[in-house]
């Protein structure tokens, strides 16, 4: 998956009402739409400075969210109701070293707490203080004594936090952890296993329901629905899968299809009876599925779920080398989606998941 694409922001709340840019038909229509003047913008670089440019403002009907000079959209992986670890992505101040001020809102009783959605907690111990270097695409971040004030249960949730927050950042791929200045191996209240370095390769909310022999399976991360109807958002789940079924894509396909399990408070926006008619097609980083007609959610009007689509985008642009996607129905192009619009384009994936209002 490419952390490069400076696309859209999405929320699975208000995504039907959305509409995409260019080149993408997940919400809808072809035409470009009319964007306001560049804004100031800063990132931070390899040496954890700051760099300045500019980027365009995307207005509210848009990305559902309005930039300003004064805010950057940044994705915090909190801990919701059901104990999973979900992205948010909200506008933070803008100011020097964002990798390091991300994490700050990870910390409970710190600068997030009155912003956090309905839910949702944060994952950090109150008062733990936080210092990052980034090399090379390697943050390594320095936690003072308070991180190890955690309950046990939430050990892996943290780390998962740490590193996808982190990875959002073109500029980071790979994370090591520290205390007090001394490198950790392994976390201070279970034990959990670090290693040298963290990745989003380890996975995030990993299950391993039904499987049986996990020595003959390998990990693949999809997206299903969490939250309630009023208020859906993406949970990405990693996954068993068996070795058997040789390609990730049509493992990924199947695993949304056959949807979570029952007692995970999650859900999925396919039917049980869809089906892929051929195994799918993948060039130049497009994904082509031909599926049966049960992928409508209805079939009057030939029209696919917007939950289904994003899901399908969501977890195959996890996959390496993926970038877009491209649904058949019977092998014809000719589905809508929930405003009645045709979609023409490839879908590509957007920059952010699940986002709140400013």
């Amino acid at each position: 998956m490419s952390k490069n694409k400076k696309v859209l922001i999405i929320t699975a709340a208000t995504m039907a009402a959305s509409v995409f840019l260019s080149g993408c038909g997940l919400f809808g229509g072809d035409e470009k739409k009319e964007i306001d003047p560049p804004q100031d913008f800063t990132y931070v670089d390899e040496g954890n400075s700051e760099v300045t440019g500019q980027t365009p403002d995307l207005k509210d009907g848009e990305g559902g969210e309005e930039a300003s000079e004064s805010t950057r959209m940044t994705e915090l992986y909190l801990i919701d109701k059901n104990g999973y670890v979900v992205s948010q992505t909200m506008g933070l101040p803008n100011s020097e070293g964002v990798a390091k001020q991300a994490l700050e809102y990870l910390v409970e009783n710190g600068p997030v707490t009155d912003i956090l959605p309905n839910g949702f907690r944060a994952v950090l111990p109150a008062d733990t203080q936080i210092s990052v270097n980034i090399k090379n695409g390697t943050a390594t971040v320095d936690f003072s004594k308070e991180f190890q004030n955690y309950k046990a249960e939430d050990e892996e949730k943290i780390l998962q936090s740490i590193t996808w927050t982190l990875t959002q950042f073109d500029t980071i791929n790979k994370v090591k952890v520290q205390m007090n200045g001394h490198e950790l191996s392994e976390m201070p209240v279970s034990g959990t296993p670090i290693g040298e370095e963290l990745s989003r390769a380890n996975g995030i909310n990993m299950t391993t329901a039904d499987v049986v022999d996990i020595t003959n399976t390998r990990p693949v991360t999809v997206y299903y629905l969490g939250g309630s109807e009023e208020n859906y958002y993406y949970v990405p789940v990693t996954l068993r899968v068996s070795n058997k079924e040789k390609d990730n894509i049509t493992a990924a396909v199947n695993e949304l299809i056959q949807g979570p399990a029952f007692t995970s408070a999650l859900d999925t926006d396919f039917l049980p009876t869809v089906k892929l008619l051929e195994k799918p097609k993948f060039e130049d980083g497009k994904v082509t599925l031909n599926f049966n007609e049960f992928v409508y959610g209805s079939f009057e009007e030939k029209v696919i779920s917007q939950h289904a689509l994003n899901s399908l985008v969501l977890s195959l642009t996890e996959q390496a080398g993926v970038e877009s996607v491209t649904v058949l129905v019977n092998g014809k192009a000719d589905i809508v989606n929930e405003q009645g619009q045709p979609i023409t384009e490839p879908v590509i994936r957007p920059e952010r998941v699940n986002t709140e209002n400013l």
